[in-house]
C-alpha cells in the first residue's frame, strides 16, 4: 500500500495546503492569478517572476560626460559620422509542446470537483459522505471532514484500507497543535495557506511512520 498525496480545503473550498511523498509526477508550480493561495506548499506556490535589471549605460545624453560612478570623463565629438546600427530582427520563440501534467490550480480544482460530487452521490446513496471511495482505477480517494468545514483528502494506491482514521489523527494531532493553537496563523483567512515548517514536519513523521506508507 502507498500513500501519494495530501489535500487540505477550507470551508471556502480553497485549498490550503498540500504534501505529497511517492507521486512519480509532481504538479506544476500554480499560475500567478490561479486562485492558489500563498503558503500552500513551497513546492507548488506560484513563481515570481524576476525583476529584469537594466544594465543600458548611465550616459543617457553626450553630453552627460560626468554621469558614470567612476568619475571618468569622456569626451564625444558630435561632428563625427555615427554609422547606424543594424535594426535587429524579432525574433518569435516557437511554442512548447503542451504538457501532460496539470498546474497545482488546476489539480487541486480537479480533486475538489471530484469530492464534491462523489461526496454527494455517495450521501444520497448511503447516507454517508465520511466513507473512502475510487476516483480513479489507480488511487483511491479517502475524505474526512471536520465541523469547522475543513476537508482532509488522501490520495492512495487502489490496495489501501481506509485510511479516514489517520486523516483524523493528522486533524486532531499536528492540525490543532501547530495550526489552530498557533496564535501566528490567521483560521479561515481567506488570504493565505496554513503551511508551516512544524505542521509539515508533524504530519511527514506521523505519515513516514504508517506500516501502510
Amino acid at each position: 500500500m502507498t500513500i501519494y498525496s495530501l489535500y487540505i480545503y477550507d470551508r471556502h473550498c480553497n485549498c490550503v495546503y498540500y504534501q505529497d511523498w511517492h507521486r512519480t509526477k509532481r504538479p506544476r508550480p500554480a499560475l500567478e492569478g490561479g486562485g492558489i493561495l500563498p503558503a500552500v506548499s513551497p513546492a507548488v506556490s506560484p513563481r515570481q517572476e524576476e525583476p529584469i535589471s537594466d544594465n543600458s549605460s548611465t550616459f543617457s545624453s553626450p553630453r552627460n560626460t560626468l554621469s558614470s560612478a567612476s568619475g571618468v570623463v569622456v569626451a564625444v565629438n558630435d561632428d563625427a559620422p555615427r554609422t547606424p546600427l543594424p535594426t535587429a530582427t524579432a525574433t518569435h520563440p516557437q511554442p512548447s509542446p503542451a504538457s501532460d501534467v496539470l498546474t497545482f490550480d488546476e489539480e487541486a480544482k480537479l480533486v475538489y470537483g471530484v469530492v464534491l460530487s462523489l461526496r454527494n452521490m455517495i450521501k444520497k446513496l448511503s447516507g454517508s459522505a465520511q466513507r473512502p471511495f475510487h476516483s480513479q482505477d489507480e488511487q483511491f480517494l479517502h475524505l474526512y471532514e471536520t465541523l469547522s468545514g475543513y476537508k482532509f483528502v488522501m490520495l492512495s494506491d487502489p490496495n489501501a484500507d481506509s485510511l479516514r482514521f489517520i486523516l483524523r489523527q493528522i486533524y486532531s494531532g499536528p492540525f490543532l497543535e501547530y495550526v489552530v493553537r498557533n496564535p501566528l496563523m490567521g483560521m479561515d483567512s481567506r488570504e493565505h495557506g496554513i503551511d508551516n515548517e512544524y505542521f509539515r514536519a508533524g504530519t511527514d513523521r506521523m505519515i513516514r511512520g504508517l506500516t501502510v506508507f
